[in-house]
């Protein structure tokens, strides 16, 4: 199983303020090795994107104020994170790394990031602690280069993907499905495809009961040649940004249900990791992790 992972991902330029929770991208890796999940073979480092493949998602007036650090303070207080360089050489890495991540699960069925989802990203702007929009960068350089024709992205972090929902609103062939907390983040909802808002405190069983009934009919629907799996775990109910109710369990029988789904039918899977707030590190890191044990347990 290859997962993408680089040195270049951390976020150790960022004030101690800011770090919490970003040092899950530390953690998890060494947390998969010491539980012989994964070992050094299974990592391998993602090349940067260029402009060429940055202007095929985003603008070039974004792109332009990004490569040169002339964003407003508005749109930098929009990111959530104070501005920096190295954000976005961490986000050119991490976007081309669920891009690679699409081309191993071509070939072996699964390939996961440890970082990405980062789904609210616009085309012309970045929100909500994403620069840009790995998955839709990745959906676009699969189309360009005619290797799949229909994509599925499967959202499930707790909050609406709603960059991705933008970004392909006008796009038949990527459907956007996301299933969240519907009195969330974002106030301002854009149109998915597909969107299943969920009231507060909804625990695993109506969550699952809800998936069971949409995803399977909607991979009959759509057909897809290549998933991609937003797999945020901040709908567990310690997450502090979540407001759902599941249990670590549930979120774990969840990622159960799409790999086994995506399997079944035989569509290839890559996979983000998205959001995780809990209050303790070790919550958000070990959800995280039982992503990477479904997958290894179930192909491999």
């Amino acid at each position: 199983m290859k997962v993408a992972f680089s040195p270049i991902y951390r976020y150790h330029h960022l004030p101690a303020g800011h770090r919490f929770p970003m040092e899950k991208y530390d953690l998890l890796p060494q947390q998969l090795l010491y539980e012989g999940v994964l070992t050094e073979k299974n990592f391998f480092h993602p090349k940067s994107l260029s402009e060429e493949q940055i202007l095929r998602t985003h603008t070039a007036e974004y792109w332009h104020k990004l490569n040169t650090g002339t964003l407003s303070a508005k749109e930098i207080r929009n990111t959530g994170f104070p501005f920096h360089e190295s954000l976005v050489t961490r986000g050119r890495h991490i976007a081309h790394g669920t891009f690679e991540c699409a081309l191993h699960a071509l070939r072996d069925g699964v390939a996961l990031n440890i970082a990405g989802g980062t789904h609210h990203a616009y085309a012309d702007r970045g929100e909500g602690f994403c620069i840009f929009n790995d998955i839709a960068i990745a959906s676009n350089e699969l189309l360009h280069l005619g290797l799949v024709n229909q994509i599925l992205v499967v959202d499930l972090d707790v909050h609406q993907g709603n960059g991705t929902a933008k970004i392909f609103e006008n796009e038949p062939r990527v459907f956007t499905f996301s299933m969240h907390c519907e009195h969330n983040y974002p106030l301002q909802k854009e149109h998915s495809d597909l969107d299943i808002g969920l009231k507060d405190q909804t625990g695993d069983e109506e969550y699952l009961e809800v998936l069971q009934h949409t995803l399977p009919a909607l991979i009959e629907k759509v057909n897809p040649q290549m998933i991609f799996f937003q797999s945020g775990v901040d709908v567990i109910a310690t997450d502090k940004l979540g407001r759902l109710a599941m249990t670590r369990d549930g979120c774990k029988k969840r990622d159960e249900m799409v790999f086994s789904l995506c399997k079944a039918y035989q569509i290839p899977v890559a996979v983000s990791m998205g959001g995780g707030y809990s209050h303790r590190i070790a919550d958000i890191v070990a959800a995280h992790a039982n992503t990477f044990k479904v997958a290894q347990e179930l192909y491999f």
